[in-house]
């Protein structure tokens, strides 16, 4: 795209004279053939006709040139005395005059209708860019991907060299040493720098700020340019608008979206708080009535109804137990805690979750299914326990059947499968019950509804996902889904 649209008028080449002598020749030719037909005021017009062509078609100076030409052609070839350059007659000479005047007048308002047509047309092509630029931008969610995108409209609308340079992780302009001094002092003083602008008119480029005081984002510097090319400049300044204007919307919205899991952070904070002051007053009321009633009435009880209250303090322990746990885990992973991963293999997981769940399953109905040599996963174990524990514990709770656990492999993925014969989930409600306290279950059972959402949340943490389904003839599946990282290096023996 060019930056300046006179350039063409001062740079006239070989073929733009040799236009001017076909022109005149051609304007001769013709006089002759029509000499004896036409007067020496037709003769003249053809001359004319050719000035103007001459005029809209070639840079300032040719076209003035030919303006000469034709009257000095005019002159020598029909005005008498022929074949030399003496006017014997006042009149023709006045007509001389008057045609030259014309051609120069005609060459004048040509040139600048063709400015200002170049000028139209570069106006047109950049506004063209500008609303191309902010299309692009408009979808932009990367830095850097929005200094690459403005470097590309710099490079297409500046013969350049173009620089764009932005803020480096350390807070420094991320600049060439040359430019760096140019691009930090337009920053400071938020102003454009550089020929036709007031401030360093001794530089030979522009520094333009990205943005402005209070919000920088970086600078520009536009190399090889001219102090005349005040629209150039403009178009310079208007880009760099563009891209600080999208620079500073992805601040925001970074700022709006820390802002809103800040918010989220403290809703769920609060969230829990009341939920544990809810769910533990009851279990704790019943702890303290019973650990009660045997202190004071231990002598009036039977062994029957002191084994009663034991085994009420013992299961509500347990509850209490479970829900701190469970909450805990849930502020530990939705404040992004560190896990302990490690390589860890899944057999040893599963056999230690089944040696604490089948204390609590006298029946034996969980049945499992572990396969040998399944690979090593880099996980936190504590937490993959859990998980699993949750499961299990749903399972035992919500079924009366057999449940099946299942660990298979899938490509790059490991797949843990819990499967009951339940109530099974209803309709819609596959991704509501991982939500904190919400619960599927109409039955009565006693739940703070976190067990899933603490699953969720440890499946997430570990890249994996989790997922239920109803399974046919009754019940619920719920799979586990973790990625299979590179195996672990061989230690030395």
């Amino acid at each position: 795209m060019s930056t300046n649209v006179s350039e063409r008028t001062t740079t006239p080449t070989a073929r733009d004279w040799a236009m001017v002598l076909l022109l005149l020749a051609a304007a001769t030719g013709v006089g002759f053939l029509f000499e004896g037909h036409v007067s020496l005021t037709s003769q003249a017009m053809f001359y004319v006709l050719a000035v103007v062509i001459a005029a809209y078609s070639l840079p300032r100076v040719p076209s003035l040139v030919s303006a000469f030409g034709a009257v000095t052609a005019l002159n020598f070839f029909f005005v008498p005395p022929r074949w030399t350059f003496e006017v014997e007659s006042q009149e023709h000479l006045i007509s001389l005059f008057a045609m030259l005047t014309v051609a120069l007048v005609i060459s004048h308002l040509a040139a600048a209708l063709r400015r200002e047509t170049a000028a139209a047309h570069l106006n047109e092509e950049r506004a063209r860019q500008l609303q191309a630029l902010a299309t692009n931008l408009a979808d932009v969610s990367d830095p850097e991907v929005v200094l690459a995108t403005g470097r590309e409209a710099f490079d297409a609308a500046f013969s350049g060299p173009c620089v764009i340079a932005g803020f480096n992780r350390q807070g420094e302009v991320d600049s060439p040493a040359g430019l760096r001094d140019g691009m930090l002092c337009c920053m400071r003083e938020a102003a454009t720098l550089g020929p036709g602008t007031g401030r360093w008119p001794g530089l030979n480029a522009w520094y333009l700020p990205l943005g402005y005081k209070g919000k920088m984002h970086g600078a520009v510097c536009v190399q090889n340019i001219s102090a005349a090319d005040h629209s150039g400049r403009e178009h310079a300044q208007a880009l760099c608008t563009l891209i600080a204007q999208a620079l500073l919307r992805l601040q925001l919205t970074l700022s709006m979206q820390a802002a809103q899991e800040e918010s989220q952070r403290h809703h769920i904070q609060s969230t829990f708080l009341a939920a544990i002051s809810h769910d533990l007053r009851t279990p704790l009321a019943a702890i303290v009535g019973a650990a009660s009633s045997l202190q004071t009435q231990r002598d009036k009880l039977n062994p029957a109804e002191q084994e009663r209250l034991v085994g009420s303090i013992l299961s509500e322990a347990i509850y209490l137990s479970t829900l701190t746990e469970n909450t805990l885990q849930l502020v530990r992973l939705g404040n992004a805690g560190v896990l302990n991963r490690d390589w860890e293999s899944m057999e040893e997981i599963v056999g230690a979750v089944l040696a604490r769940v089948r204390q609590r399953d006298p029946a034996r109905r969980i049945k499992s299914k572990v396969p040998a040599q399944l690979p090593l996963i880099l996980a936190d174990p504590v937490m993959l326990a859990q998980l699993l524990e949750n499961l299990l514990d749903n399972a035992l709770k919500y079924s009366t059947d057999s449940i099946e656990l299942e660990v298979c492999r899938s490509g790059h993925e490991l797949h843990v499968c819990v499967k009951d014969r339940g109530p099974g989930i209803a309709k819609g409600e596959e991704l509501r019950i991982f939500e904190p306290y919400r619960r599927n279950d109409y039955s009565g059972t006693r739940g703070a509804g976190l067990g899933l959402a603490v699953c969720r949340a440890i499946a997430d943490a570990h890249g994996g996902t989790l997922t239920v389904a109803c399974r046919k003839g009754g019940g619920s599946s719920f799979m586990l889904t973790l990625p299979l990282d590179p195996a672990p290096p061989q230690e030395l023996p």
